[in-house]
């Protein structure tokens, strides 16, 4: 399957990880057949900063279009 026609959008990435499922929310950049490359930009400390995460395809679960004006979902807290 390929992602393709979310390229420059604005997308959430459910994904696992071992056993836990993950989330990650950011401008789909690339798509490489093999893995999904998302990139979120933000400001820290008045600082400029970039985050990258790259996703293989065998650990994709789901990818949804997100919507812009809604913030990254917090993520649960997980005791060990």
């Amino acid at each position: 399957m390929s992602y393709a026609a979310f390229l420059g959008s604005r997308v959430e990435v459910y994904y696992r990880a071992s056993d836990l499922q993950l989330t990650a929310v950011g401008e789909l950049v690339s798509d490489s057949r093999k893995s999904l490359v998302l990139e979120e930009r933000f400001q820290q400390n008045g600082k400029d900063k970039v985050l990258w995460v790259e996703i293989p395809y065998q650990y994709i679960i789901r990818v949804m279009k997100a919507d812009k004006a809604a913030p990254p979902r917090p993520r649960p807290f997980l005791s060990s």
